[in-house]
């Protein structure tokens, strides 16, 4: 909708400039065609992270080097990178062929900056690489997200590797939740050329810390259709959740509107956010929280919506045992109506997300679990035959339909029961 209105809104503007003779007859678009001074949406960001340490010579996919066939795939993907989208290309191990392991855990450089795609360019600074080093996976992170720092757009990393960090201490697992407890709304994908269970383990540990997908690779058509694909949903346009930071209690939570935010929460935890509802409005919110490191296994959420004087008006609440990296639960809240149509006064309602999720020896609970907190006001329901005026599921029309078919069942046997005595009696 929002699309369409800005679409007419331009070529209104185009329409009107015609008439007036102020249209210049050839000329680049200009800023001018957008509404209400807005500027044009910022540009997606995407920062290809090329695994170049010395073990990428290794030759076992399609019966040539992993190296050439990372070469090959990012040709066929850099010839297909939408327009829109502003990449860059950073490397790991590239450029120090010895054995300082302090030298070597720094060898990662941006090979192509993130910005408007030049594909000549980019595939002849991808055709220089030869393997030659160290896999700082953990440095190259942090240098992908400064290399993608700014702006409000889509933004993703795409690390491709064929073997677990060399760098320990620095723990890239660590650094991908460093970066996802910053609030910047940035995923990374991983993808692994032949992993082994240990680099299978890393990538995947990495990839969930801030959203994102890990990838087993094989084959090279498999890696150009993949990073293509992932190149693509940053094209994608997104709701791109906002940061936010809860309360202890209800009494100074954050004030949030309808949309879509991002918090962290540490084990066993709650914490609190207030939202306005209007007479005849009616809340619905859910929570979600990600599993990005080892828990132990029977855990739950809780979500509960609380009166301004602790309250509880309604919870949604979900239990897990381990099976799965994500639990969420939700909650429905319609307020009446008021009796003089025009009060206007808010509701202020406190929203408690709770977890009852534990860590095992040795797990780190610093950041939080990642919670996502959707939150939509709507029109309340106008008919009383709306399962939110009852409060009652969905099959309550059902259970009132047998209810009148019992009753009705019980007063014709009944009355049968009665006729066949009487009948009896007489004979």
């Amino acid at each position: 909708m929002i699309t369409r209105k800005r679409l007419a809104a331009g070529v209104c503007v185009l329409a009107a400039a015609f008439a007036t003779g102020i249209l210049p007859a050839a000329g680049p678009a200009t800023a001018a065609a957008q509404p209400d001074g807005q500027s044009a949406p910022a540009a997606p960001k995407v920062d290809l992270v090329l695994d170049v340490s010395g073990s990428m010579r290794t030759a076992d996919i399609d019966g040539k080097s992993r190296m050439a066939a990372a070469k090959q795939a990012f040709n066929e993907v850099l010839d297909a990178v939408p327009q829109e989208v502003q990449l860059g290309i950073r490397t790991l191990g590239a450029n120090y062929p010895g054995e300082d392991r302090k030298v070597g855990c720094k060898d990662t450089r941006a090979l192509y900056p993130v910005g408007p795609l030049n594909r000549t360019e980019a595939k002849t600074a991808v055709a220089t690489l030869a393997p030659t080093g160290w896999t700082p996976i953990g440095p190259a992170l942090q240098g992908a997200a400064e290399d993608l720092k700014g702006g409000d757009a889509t933004r993703r990393i795409v690390l491709i590797t064929d073997g677990e960090d060399t760098c320990q201490p620095l723990d890239p697992c660590e650094v991908a939740r460093d970066i996802a407890a910053q609030g910047i709304h940035l995923t990374i994908d991983t993808l692994g050329l032949i992993p082994d269970a240990k680099t299978r383990a890393q990538l995947t540990c990495i990839a969930e810390a801030t959203g994102g997908t890990y990838t087993s690779v094989q084959h090279t058509d498999q890696l150009s259709g993949k990073v293509k694909q992932l190149v693509d949903r940053a094209a994608d346009p997104v709701a791109v959740p906002v940061a936010t930071n809860g309360t202890a209690s209800c009494e100074n939570a954050p004030q949030l509107k309808p949309g879509l935010y991002t918090d962290r929460e540490k084990f066993a935890e709650h914490r609190s956010y207030k939202v306005d509802v209007l007479p005849g409005q009616e809340l619905r919110a859910s929570a979600s929280i990600g599993m990005d490191r080892p828990a132990n296994p029977d855990y739950g959420v809780l979500l509960r919506a609380v009166t301004a004087h602790g309250r509880e008006i309604v919870r949604g609440s979900e239990a897990g045992d381990g099976r799965t990296d994500l639990i969420s639960t939700g909650l429905r809240y319609p307020k009446a109506p008021a009796d003089d149509s025009d009060d206007k006064t808010p509701e202020t309602v406190c929203l408690q997300v709770s977890n009852s999720f534990s860590a095992g020896p040795g797990v780190k609970t610093d950041p939080g679990l990642p919670v996502e907190l959707a939150i939509d006001v709507v029109n309340g329901p106008d008919q009383a035959s709306d399962v939110a005026s009852f409060g009652l599921g969905r099959g309550w029309w059902l259970l009132g339909a047998l209810t009148l078919a019992g009753l009705v069942a019980g007063l014709v046997w009944g009355w049968i029961s009665r006729w066949r005595i009487a009948v009896w009696r007489t004979n």
